[in-house]
């Protein structure tokens, strides 16, 4: 027998016997009163209870459980105990959804949850930077009315979603690259995944252009040995001819060995760790390396100035900073024309060191500046070869000033010269002790 029905016998049994005295003590008729008033006043007392129990049941607030004696009080209170463990563990299956919703925001994938009619039912924010889609604008439209590119239209329709599909033209500028792959789950329902790819589409992108210019950079010179080599063997030759058929010969192997050794130089350069900012380089020594070779290769046939702090100096990797330095010297002494002038300066500035070449050579084109420093890239290739150069030079330039925290900024007009300026941060900029007289 259970507790209810127990207290309910309790109850009936007492009321009998309450009754039974008052009738031998007093009356039959007073006991008879007395049980129809204590029959009514348990009706009502149950009666309001359950209302009470009606309108908690109806109208459920955590923590506002009544009291009341007796049994109803047993049963408010294990209803409390009960809307207690319920609340418990609805709190946590909440954290866990909560945490998940913040885990795939953290995600750097984008997440689209579509219904069985391929409306939006949740989207992450990376998502929405990828489709220009806003999670509660967007909410229960259709996703193919926002995302309207057709090649996306037709994969989300074919419901063959082994490949995911290339989506080329997407984000603010339109110039995004989004890998999409669609995975159905549930009751006809799909999440749509999307990742950013447009700097790995980038870097394939060069990379294939450098292996393609690597191999045309290559077997030029090779084909001319070749040749070379293949008229010495089968042709008569005198000693003149013989001498400058080597001669030229050198100059290709000599060629290609330069080719070799600036890829050495950039794949040492990627390779190896950031140098440290607390180690100085001797600038003094640097800038009188940069005048001797500049006035050895231009043979008296430019004007040279150098501007120079000799106090002023940087934080880093001084062979690095003077293979850098010197390329740009170089550069500007083999397009300049003979007799036009080369000024070279070396100041603080604005906190910083900034270190500039400024020629009066041919120039360069506008439209060819933001590509000077990729690997190859000449604006007048038989000049640049003319001139011994690899094409490699300002791509070393842009990997030594990127690992100094530098920047290069290239000003040029053509036919009125360039003018390369190199911008070293605070942090890396320092002042070294006068040299003793």
């Amino acid at each position: 027998m259970n507790i209810i029905w127990a207290r309910s016998i309790v109850s009936v049994v007492l009321l009998a016997v309450l009754c039974v005295v008052v009738g031998a003590l007093v009356s039959v008729k007073a006991a008879l009163v007395l049980a129809i008033v204590l029959l009514l006043a348990q009706s009502f007392f149950s009666t309001f209870h359950k209302q009470q129990l009606w309108r908690l049941l109806d109208a459920p607030v955590y923590g506002e459980v009544p009291s009341a004696p007796g049994i109803w009080g047993e049963i408010y209170y294990r209803l409390h105990k009960l809307a207690k463990r319920w609340h418990a563990q609805v709190r946590q299956v909440e954290q866990q959804h909560s945490r998940f919703i913040q885990a795939i925001q953290a995600s750097p994938n984008g997440v689209a949850m579509l219904d069985d009619h391929d409306q939006i039912e949740w989207c992450n924010a990376i998502s929405e930077l990828h489709f220009g889609l806003d999670a509660k604008r967007d909410l229960r439209q259709h996703i193919t009315h926002l995302v309207r590119q057709p090649d996306f239209v037709r994969y989300l329709n074919s419901h063959r979603y082994e490949e995911m599909l290339i989506m080329r033209g997407m984000g603010d500028k339109r110039q995004n690259v989004l890998s999409v792959q669609v995975f159905p789950y549930g009751e006809n329902r799909k999440l749509v995944l999307s990742q950013d790819i447009t700097e790995l589409e980038r870097t394939d992108a060069m990379r294939r252009d450098f292996v393609a210019n690597v191999s045309h950079e290559l077997k030029t010179p090779l084909t001319v040995l070749s040749g070379f080599l293949e008229t010495m063997r089968e042709l008569p030759l005198n000693e003149a001819e013989r001498g400058r058929y080597l001669e030229l010969m050198e100059q290709q192997a000599s060629r290609m060995r330069h080719i070799v050794n600036d890829l050495l130089v950039l794949a040492k350069l990627e390779g190896d760790n950031k140098p440290p900012s607390d180690q100085m380089i001797d600038m003094r020594a640097v800038l009188r390396h940069l005048k001797h070779d500049a006035e050895s290769l231009s043979s008296d046939h430019h004007k040279i100035a150098f501007d120079v702090d000799e106090g002023l100096t940087v934080t880093g990797v001084e062979t690095e900073i003077l293979s850098a330095l010197g390329n740009l010297v170089t550069n500007a002494i083999r397009y300049t024309p003979d007799g036009g002038a080369i000024r070279v300066n070396w100041q603080a500035s604005g906190g910083g060191a900034v270190f500039s070449v400024t020629d009066s050579g041919l120039g360069i084109p506008a439209a060819d500046i933001p590509r000077l420093t990729e690997r190859f890239y000449r604006v007048d290739r038989s000049r640049s070869r003319d001139t011994g150069g690899t094409g490699l030079g300002l791509a070393i330039v842009k990997h030594v000033l990127q690992r100094h925290d530098a920047q290069l900024e290239v000003k040029s007009e053509e036919g009125r010269g360039s003018t390369f300026t190199v911008r070293f941060p605070t942090y890396r900029t320092a002042r070294r002790q006068p040299a003793p007289a």
